[in-house]
């Protein structure tokens, strides 16, 4: 992962041969990136990825290697996952989320606690995580229903389905799609704005907007780590990686 530190805080998934897959040490460095903006020195954070894709969400490669109780599943994933989604969602400056390609499982959940997302044309979405075996993660369980719906949330999260940018626009996953050529100058326009208006401020209106929605994030990514750890140890997670890795179709018994 790269960081340019300026005004924009810009931070760039930097492994474009696993599709900017996130391991658990490039979460960490993600929540920390997250964790010491200041409104007197940053206007924003910028989210993008290398290559085609924005981020296929978990390294699939290194889940099949972890070996890991059910607690120290909940651990990781609360100093981790739960830990990124929880700056991003307090942090006191906006986080913009340039979806240059498929953001899909953690990568979809980036996208949802973001302030900002704007998408290329050719961008998909997805839920993923059901298709090895875990329950969505890094706040989407927390997120999601409260920013496309009830309804679409289970249908995505149960099934792992892919939609197209267009689709993600509608749902208001995303705040509007371009074309691909056009991403950088829509994105630049943005963070114009942005650096136009009173950071500190914005922060305010942030706090204020979550705080209103009438439930604790805490307890909202607690639960989720709690799910998360024992999804972590089902048969159908291990058949998941299997599948994944030999290039089949998973045979889940239930």
């Amino acid at each position: 992962m790269r960081i340019d530190d300026g005004t924009v805080r810009e931070i760039t998934f930097d492994r474009p041969d696993v599709r900017n897959a996130m391991t658990a040490a490039v979460a960490r460095e993600l929540a920390d990136a997250l964790a010491d903006l200041d409104p007197a020195n940053h206007d924003a954070v910028l989210i993008t990825g290398d290559g085609e894709s924005f981020s296929a969400g978990g390294d699939i490669e290194a889940m099949a290697e972890r070996e890991e109780t059910t607690p120290e599943a909940y651990e990781r994933v609360r100093t981790t996952l739960g830990r990124v989604a929880e700056n991003a969602l307090s942090a006191p400056v906006p986080i913009v989320a340039k979806v240059n390609g498929d953001a899909v499982g953690a990568g979809m959940s980036l996208v949802a606690v973001s302030d900002f997302a704007y998408a290329a044309d050719s961008a998909r979405f997805g839920a993923s995580f059901i298709n090895v075996g875990l329950v969505p993660d890094m706040g989407a369980t927390a997120i999601l229903p409260r920013l496309i719906g009830l309804r679409k949330t289970k249908e995505l999260a149960f099934t792992g389905k892919l939609i197209d940018a267009s689709e993600a626009a509608d749902l208001d996953l995303v705040n509007e799609t371009v074309p691909d050529d056009r991403l950088d100058d829509r994105v630049g326009e943005l963070l114009e704005t942005l650096r136009d208006r009173p950071t500190a401020n914005i922060g305010l209106a942030k706090e204020a907007i979550h705080d209103n929605l009438g439930h604790s994030w805490g307890d909202g990514l607690k639960q989720e780590a709690r799910l998360q750890s024992m999804a972590y140890d089902t048969d159908a997670h291990e058949e998941g990686v299997d599948a994944f890795l030999n290039g089949r179709k998973p045979d889940f018994d239930s």
